[in-house]
């Protein structure tokens, strides 16, 4: 099997929140590589028509950018039907779109509790719901929700994103059982410790306890999420549903 075939998009449409910058702009253009029509849904309206624009100059393939709030139902599901407006299908959903609000419990306003969870964990239920009617109508989907290792094994000062990526784990494996007969696969990918704008803030201290701690010594690239997220999102994995796949280094092995 050649490199073209293997993990072929070729006619698919795929959606992309948060996929403006960081681990959603690495997947965006790993499934563009791989064929697909992209969709650059971000809070960031500017920033994804600029990644929009520039992934198409490299790979040549139809993008979109949507500016959406996958906290708000409304603005999610007017994200997806534009989708199948412009390209008359969807195929792939990628709910990568996340926040954090880091702070020990005895410090955490209930503000952040909400807001990180209304975008994690909410913002999956919010597009998946939206996505699942047109894929059941044409009985087939791929649904890939970004969770963590903070959510398998849990990190302290991260009561909120922790819990919010554990929910996501949950909700991937009760919706593959909701939706397996229509042919719409949904997993998880769990990365660990990966250079982004959501990690910018770490100390050193906490950088090198995270090396120290991952077997195979180092942080993740992006671009290794995105191989993961692409193989879960193709004909090879049709057979792999509910399952979380860590990209992590090892750091929560069991």
């Amino acid at each position: 099997m050649s490199k073209l075939e293997f993990c072929s998009m070729q006619g698919r449409v795929a959606v992309i929140t948060g996929g403006a910058r960081g681990i959603g702009r690495a997947i965006a253009e790993k499934l563009a590589l791989l064929g697909a029509d992209i969709v650059i849904a971000d809070m960031l309206d500017e920033l994804a028509g600029k990644t929009a624009d520039e992934i198409s100059d490299i790979v040549h393939r139809k993008m979109l950018a949507v500016k959406v709030n996958v906290a708000d139902g409304k603005s999610s599901g007017e994200m997806i039907d534009r989708t199948v407006q412009h390209f008359g299908r969807i195929d792939i959903l990628v709910n990568n779109a996340g926040i954090t609000r880091d702070m020990l419990i005895l410090r955490m306003e209930e503000a952040d509790w909400d807001s990180v969870l209304d975008v994690n964990l909410k913002g999956v239920f919010n597009c998946s719901k939206a996505a699942i009617r047109p894929m059941m109508k044409q009985r087939y989907g791929r649904i890939v929700n970004i969770s963590s290792v903070s959510g398998q094994a849990g990190q302290a000062g991260q009561a909120n994103y922790s819990a919010s990526k554990a929910g996501v784990i949950g909700f991937t494996k009760a919706l593959a059982r909701e939706v397996a007969s229509r042919q719409i696969t949904v997993n998880a990918v769990a990365p660990g410790f990966i250079p982004t704008y959501l990690t910018n803030d770490l100390t050193e201290d906490l950088k090198k306890s995270i090396l120290s701690a991952t077997p195979i010594g180092r942080m993740g690239k992006p671009e290794e999420i995105a191989a993961a997220v692409a193989f879960l999102a193709s004909e090879e994995a049709a057979y792999i549903t509910g399952q979380v796949l860590a990209v992590d280094g090892g750091l929560a092995m069991m």
